[in-house]
């Protein structure tokens, strides 16, 4: 049985321009030649620093960004190369939660609407009625009282948006969860609540996770294999105790050493 993801060989550059003409005089490197996969019910943990490509390979995956060379593949399915109405149902089964719960929310609609969304998109039979009993669930779900539905965006808590960005991913019932350094953004004080969430999730809902981060200590709590990114290219990669533990790159030496919890 083939893995639920599998990234062959992916490579995404980004073209420089300069001139009045605005001709190409370079290319920036994001992504070069990285191989992963990840299998059902495990979390692979993505390391690096700012730079080091790690948003723009979770951005290629759901196809945010399309790219230059490579593919990826999901369930055996080959969902790099595809479009339109063909990529809508994998969409569906791939769902992302993003660094900034101030801006990935609408400050304009409401939260019931913001949850609702998804399912008129992927669930179009469903009635009015229907999608209120889901949204209610999906708050309760996150640990959020299903009345937050009437309020807006502005009046919660970094965390409290945060839960709101992880209900709204998993609206459509995904299988896979790409979440991008999902904890950066918060209070140390709520960082554990939205990693402990997470986890929980994972074991009652059988998810399966990509979980981007800088913090290696986080990503060895919450992972089953960790990858270290540096410079747009996979330097290391292992069951998380020999990363965090044995590492045998330099670059990994030196993220772990800038951890005093992990010393």
């Amino acid at each position: 049985m083939p893995p639920l993801l599998q990234i062959s060989n992916l490579s995404v550059h980004f073209p420089v321009k300069s001139g009045f003409l605005q001709r190409q005089t370079g290319v920036v490197k994001a992504l070069d030649d990285v191989s992963l996969s990840i299998e059902k019910g495990c979390t692979l943990g993505l390391v690096g620093e700012s730079g080091s490509g790690k948003t723009t390979l979770g951005r290629a995956i759901v196809r945010l960004v399309d790219p230059t060379a490579g593919s990826v593949s999901y369930q055996g399915q080959i969902i790099s190369t595809l479009g339109g109405s063909d990529l809508r149902p994998y969409r569906k089964f791939i769902q992302m939660v993003f660094q900034d719960p101030y801006n990935s929310l609408n400050p304009r609609l409401r939260i019931g609407t913001i949850l609702a969304e998804p399912l008129e998109i992927h669930f179009p039979q469903m009635s009015p009625s229907d999608r209120a009993i889901r949204v209610a669930e999906l708050l309760e779900l996150v640990g959020l009282d299903p009345a937050h539905a009437r309020r807006f965006p502005h009046e919660f808590s970094g965390g409290q948006r945060q839960r709101i960005g992880i209900a709204r991913a998993l609206a459509v019932e995904p299988e896979f969860i790409i979440c991008d350094e999902p904890v950066s953004a918060l209070d140390v004080s709520v960082q554990a609540q939205i990693v402990n969430l997470l986890m929980d999730l994972q074991e009652k809902l059988n998810l399966t996770y990509l979980f981007i981060a800088h913090d290696l200590a986080v990503v060895e709590h919450v992972s089953d294999q960790i990858a270290v990114l540096e410079h747009g290219k996979l330097v290391e990669e292992g069951p998380s105790e020999l990363i965090t533990t044995h590492p045998t790159h330099p670059y990994t030496q030196r993220l772990l050493a800038s951890i005093p919890s992990l010393q």
